[in-house]
């Protein structure tokens, strides 16, 4: 079965940096894509970004285009989200999901499999 796992969240300065991390297993050729999505408080679940396993190319939204770079190292079966200049409405818990084409990102309902989240905090 899928596996993911996220790390690397925790308490940051506006302005500061972290590096996400998501660990999977399982993934087999019914999976296209990592996606990194968030949720607020009371806040509806958006897509952030994802990369497509096969050929590496990726989709962010307009609200972290320039701060946030996704990678993935396929040796470690790892995909990354580094994040900089944060903001304090970055502020949510953060998770990385396995499923369609990136095409598909925006609409977290067509990820099937989802990892626990982690919390990114951006405050004074």
């Amino acid at each position: 079965q899928v596996q993911l796992v996220e790390s690397g969240g925790g308490l940051v300065q506006p302005g500061g940096s972290l590096r996400l991390s998501c660990a999977a297993s399982g993934i087999t050729l019914d999976y296209y894509a990592i996606g990194w999505f968030r949720q607020a408080p009371g806040k509806e679940r958006e897509g952030v970004s994802c990369i497509a396993l096969s050929d590496g190319s990726t989709v962010y939204a307009d609200s972290v285009k320039g701060r946030f770079t996704i990678s993935r190292d396929s040796a470690k079966n790892t995909v990354y989200l580094q994040m900089n200049s944060l903001k304090p409405e970055d502020t949510a818990v953060y998770y990385c999901a396995a499923g369609p084409p990136c095409a598909y990102y925006s609409n977290y309902i067509d990820f099937p499999d989802w990892g626990q989240g982690t919390q990114v905090t951006v405050s004074s």
